[in-house]
């Protein structure tokens, strides 16, 4: 098990508005994304490997740009997007703790940042029966994806918050980056790579229950803190 690092009991913590990732955080698709990865690596003779180790958290045509430059990115993302989608979802589930990490979030601000395609983000949480936030901010949706914080920025301005107001939760290198990058606060979850691999993040978790637990603590400091009327 992971320990989590806590922060001082004095320090005040503000309600966060919560930036979720998708994939590995909310939805676990691992096998459904490697499958299409590995057929796609194995289509343009690619060390399959190589491929693997770069699609976590990065934007599918950034990838097809990485590995075949030579080729339409636009033209490959629906080839790859065609793959994933084979089985209408079927193969997704809800990371367990995930629907209560949703809950305590829905209690205030949140947003969900991905880097795959609006259409298929959609796919992906009706498929788990998690619900679509109002604020749902794609790789289709910015000029720069992760590991540039350009998502989470637009997220968080969609969302009426400050960076410093935000809490990213993220399973992936690439996105812990982009968050703290854009100033944000980072959880990283030990789903997708080993704890070993998340430590530029401000904390880290074995699991999305505990991380259910610190965001409801949050909350509950932040109505404790607030000022009496």
């Amino acid at each position: 098990m992971v320990a989590a690092v806590t922060l001082p009991a004095q320090s005040p913590v503000p309600a966060p508005a919560v930036l979720f990732d998708l994939d590995g955080v909310l939805v676990d698709s691992i096998r459904v994304v490697e499958r299409a990865w590995r057929r796609w690596a194995a289509e343009q003779h690619l060390e399959t490997g190589d491929v693997l180790a770069q699609v976590h958290g990065r934007r599918a045509a950034d990838v097809v740009r990485m590995f075949a430059p030579q080729l339409d990115p636009v033209q490959q993302v629906l080839r790859i997007t065609g793959y994933e989608t084979e089985d209408g979802g079927g193969a997704l589930t809800a990371i367990p703790g995930s629907r209560e990490c949703v809950d305590v979030a829905r209690q205030g601000r949140w947003a969900v940042v991905t880097s795959g395609g609006r259409d298929l983000a959609t796919l992906r949480l009706a498929a788990v029966g998690l619900p679509v936030p109002e604020v749902l901010v794609t790789g289709d949706d910015v000029e720069h994806g992760k590991p540039d914080p350009e998502p989470y920025l637009r997220a968080a301005a969609l969302l009426g918050a400050p960076a410093g107001e935000c809490v990213v939760v993220e399973d992936a290198p690439t996105g812990i980056l982009a968050g703290k990058q854009a100033g944000m606060t980072v959880l990283a979850v030990a789903t997708t790579y080993p704890a070993a691999a998340l430590t530029q993040a401000d904390l880290v978790f074995a699991a999305m229950g505990e991380v259910a637990r610190y965001l409801r603590g949050a909350a509950h400091q932040a109505r404790s803190d607030a000022p009496r009327v």
